[in-house]
């Protein structure tokens, strides 16, 4: 037990430290090049039309400071994942060997999605710093981008139903629900719909500390289950998360972006799924309350979205949710770490929940 706990512990200290390290680097090429947004402003709401509020409110931080800081997370936890791997294999015999937690079985597939997010959310950051793209702002357009997820989701949910044979949710209390093939566009729903959550990446510190509490979360469950080498995972994205949070609380020295929200919201999908009927648990139906950031964020989008297209007036000021707390008043710091204390509080909960069920 003693090492098993060690074999999770250690991932999520060492990225944190390769993290630290490695991140007065990447600001220096960040600043260098000004890597950031050529003019202020967001991209065009999800419901059309301008984002006049939004833009009042962080006029003064859209440029200046730099976007990719999700570069820190990936980056020091595929070090760490594959460093840990590399001392494995010089020191079969050692301490070092039982550390390494690469496996087929349980991190490879969300390695994959964490490296293959991250990529394509670095090339649509790359694309929006330079003022060029298909979006009218630079970058990827939102119907680009979610084509890139949903066919990354339906590879990977097609590889749970064929190669591990998964065709069934696990429901908390009583038997899994089996759906059969449903079970690809469920789980490619899924992606999406934490995908969409992503845009929790709005203020500074506030993304870290929701994704922190989320894995941390999951690593517990993972443990739970014996998948030791995916609650490793899980812990190494934490400690990853924490180094980047260090130079993201406020006033942020960069910003996560979609090199970061994409890859974490989709190998967060790719976690769940993972906890549940595949790890004999209910990691799927814990997600929403897990989440319940993420959850509510794409809540008020959606809530905003319809009531404009149907009554014709808005429901709240500006959304998502974190930015109508910021325009009726709240200082950034304060929706934030309110943020920080939901995020934990549900992620307990939620651990709770996955446990009992």
């Amino acid at each position: 037990m003693v090492l098993d706990v060690i074999k999770i512990v250690a991932p999520a200290a060492v990225a944190f430290f390769i993290g630290i390290a490695g991140t007065p680097f990447l600001t220096h090429y960040l600043y260098k090049y000004q890597m950031w947004k050529p003019k202020p402003g967001k991209r065009a709401a999800l419901g059309g039309g301008e984002t006049t509020i939004f833009n009042e409110l962080h006029k003064e931080k859209e440029t200046g400071t730099p976007r990719m800081g999700g570069i820190v997370i990936w980056g020091s936890v595929v070090i760490t994942t594959v460093g840990l791997w590399a001392l494995s294999l010089l020191f079969p015999e050692g301490a070092l060997f039982k550390l390494d937690f690469l496996s087929r079985d349980q991190t490879w597939i969300p390695l994959f999605t964490l490296v293959l997010g991250a990529f394509v959310g670095l090339i649509d950051d790359f694309l929006e710093v330079k003022g060029t793209g298909t979006n009218a702002a630079g970058g990827l357009s939102i119907h680009q981008r979610l084509i890139v997820v949903g066919s990354l989701a339906l590879f990977v949910a097609t590889w749970f139903y064929v190669k591990l044979g998964i065709n069934s949710v696990g429901i908390p209390f009583a038997d899994d629900l089996t759906i059969g093939i449903l079970f690809i566009p469920f789980f490619m729903l899924v992606t999406l719909a934490l995908y969409a959550g992503g845009v929790i990446d709005g203020i500074d510190g506030l993304s870290g500390g929701v994704f922190m509490a989320i894995f941390s979360s999951y690593a517990g469950i993972a443990f739970y289950q014996d998948q030791f080498n995916l609650a490793a995972f899980c812990a190494a994205l934490v400690g990853a998360i924490l180094a980047f949070l260090w130079f993201n609380i406020p006033p942020a020295r960069f910003y996560m972006t979609e090199t970061g929200t994409m890859a974490l919201t989709i190998t967060l999908a790719v976690v769940a799924f993972m906890t549940d009927s595949l790890g004999e648990g209910h990691g799927v139906a814990a997600l929403p309350i897990i989440a319940f950031p993420l959850v509510i964020t794409v809540a008020s989008n959606v809530i905003q979205i319809t009531s404009k297209k149907l009554r014709g007036k808005k429901v709240f000021l500006v959304a998502p949710l974190h930015h109508h707390f910021e325009a009726i008043g709240w200082p950034g710091y304060k929706v934030t770490m309110r943020y920080w204390v939901i995020s934990i509080i549900f992620a307990i909960i939620g651990l709770i929940f996955a446990l009992l069920g």
